[in-house]
């Protein structure tokens, strides 16, 4: 396995199958994305209320959304990175709301394995910096998405 995800199902609504299948195509987009071995990434699952918060308080919207990245890499203003010889690479956190999964896996028509999965490759291209902001970015990161769950199997 190349990364080290530090996976947490606060729902309790997760077979350990499906956080391993999880599991498993993160490591695939991070192999395919040429990710060193050793890389951390934090992912949890929660539900509408615990991401309605996280959103509201980070991103001063008061609403549940499907998954929310917080990117380690990202330097904000006054940040100083931390460098070190035996330091591993850490990407950051991926907060995925199984609910909403479950919502969107039903209103587009596909398995909620499918959901769960674009939404994890969706906040993973995010902590490695894709975007979506302009028209460009998103054609670049939703391109990305797309190969990478079609190789994994995860066709819509």
């Amino acid at each position: 396995m190349n990364l080290e995800i530090d996976l947490l199902d606060e729902t309790s609504e997760l077979s350990e199958k499906d956080t391993a299948y999880i599991a498993k195509l993160l490591n695939f987009a991070a192999k395919m994305e040429e990710i060193d071995e050793g890389t951390e990434i934090s992912l949890t699952f929660v539900d509408n209320h615990k991401i309605r918060e996280i959103n509201k308080e980070y991103r001063n919207k008061d609403s549940a959304t499907d998954v929310i990245s917080f990117a380690m890499e990202e330097m904000g203003e006054g940040e100083m990175a931390i460098v070190g010889v035996e330091m591993p690479r850490v990407l950051g956190d991926i907060i995925i709301s199984v609910e909403k999964a479950k919502e969107q896996a039903e209103e587009y028509g596909h398995s909620f394995m499918r959901e769960l999965g674009f939404l994890a490759v969706h906040g993973f291209l995010h902590l490695l910096g894709y975007d979506h902001m302009t028209p460009e970015d998103e054609k670049e990161m939703f391109s990305r998405q797309k190969d990478i769950l079609d190789a994994f199997g995860l066709q819509r």
